[in-house]
This record gives structure tokens, C-alpha cells and sequence, in this order.
């Protein structure tokens, strides 16, 4: 029997980007690297010391090229597997979500997902 592709659930075209980021959860700050986001979550290396549990609120910052470019996002651990911590968008401020979307215009080729993305977010 063939399971279902998790890619084909998902609402949110995810664009792969490998950046810093760091993980907040409980005053702990965890170095980690990102996998992948969308508007509405995002896939990071688990780091090495992570304590963390599924339903965990957390805060991820992930840093792009420039200095004081980074999205934050308030989020909650939905899935950890394969050394992968996914996590789902709880909250996101209008800078950050300006920047996640400038960030998903330069690395999307179909124009229309990502018009459908945000029609999605309501």
C-alpha cells in the first residue's frame, strides 16, 4: 500500500533555504540550521543538545544575508524525525513576514502558488 506523500498535505509551497537559525525555547537558545520555510512553518536541523518536546511554544530566528534581516517566528514543534525538527507558524510580526515573502518571490517559479499561499493565510 502506498502512503500518502506528506508534501501533497501541505497547504504552503515550502522553498529550500539553507540559513542560520537559532531555536528559543524556554530562555535556551539552540544554534541549528534551516532546512526549508513556507509561510506558515519551517524544517531546521535538530540541534545536537535539544531538549525540546512536540507542542513545545518556541521561537525560531532565522538570519539572512544581511545583518538585520531576520525572521522571527513564534512557533510550535509539530514533527521530529530523521534528525529534521518541523515546526508551525503560531505568529509572525509584518517585518518578518515582509521578509519570508520576499524570501519565497525570489525562490519560487510559479507566481500563482504563491498568490494562492497568501490568499490561504486569510
Amino acid at each position: 500500500m502506498n502512503e500518502p506523500d506528506s508534501k501533497e498535505r501541505r497547504r504552503f509551497h515550502r522553498v529550500l533555504f539553507d540559513a542560520p537559525a537559532t531555536i528559543i525555547r524556554k530562555k535556551n537558545a539552540y544554534p541549528t540550521t534551516l532546512i526549508d520555510i513556507s509561510l506558515k512553518g519551517a524544517l531546521l536541523k535538530t540541534p545536537a543538545d535539544w531538549s525540546g518536546e512536540l507542542g513545545d511554544e518556541i521561537t525560531i530566528e532565522v538570519m539572512l544575508n544581511h545583518v538585520d534581516a531576520v525572521i522571527s517566528m513564534h512557533a510550535v514543534c509539530a514533527h521530529e524525525e530523521n534528525q529534521h525538527l518541523g515546526v508551525l507558524c503560531e505568529k509572525i510580526d509584518m517585518e518578518s513576514i515582509m521578509l519570508l515573502r520576499r524570501l519565497i518571490e525570489l525562490n519560487i517559479a510559479d507566481e500563482d502558488q504563491l498568490q494562492r499561499d497568501l490568499e490561504a493565510l486569510g
